[in-house]
């Protein structure tokens, strides 16, 4: 994970739950009608909508590998 452009509560929030810069953050899975998202984090999985993932700004690895070229 990149950046968290949440503020207030809503950030507070996620560093509660383990969201910070250089944490590994996987997508598991999204309900049927989109919300909400299941992801995995070090310690386990939590479930955010996505209104609020939209706030946090990732950088996508594959198979070990950065995509950016």
């Amino acid at each position: 994970m990149l950046e968290i452009s949440g503020a207030g509560a809503l950030r507070r929030r996620f560093l509660d739950l383990g969201l910070r810069r250089g944490e590994v953050v996987t997508m598991i899975k999204a309900a049927p009608l989109r919300d909400p998202l299941q992801v995995s984090l070090g310690y386990g999985h939590i479930s955010i909508r996505r209104s609020e993932a939209s706030l946090i700004t990732v950088e996508v690895i594959l198979d070990g590998k950065d995509i950016r070229k």
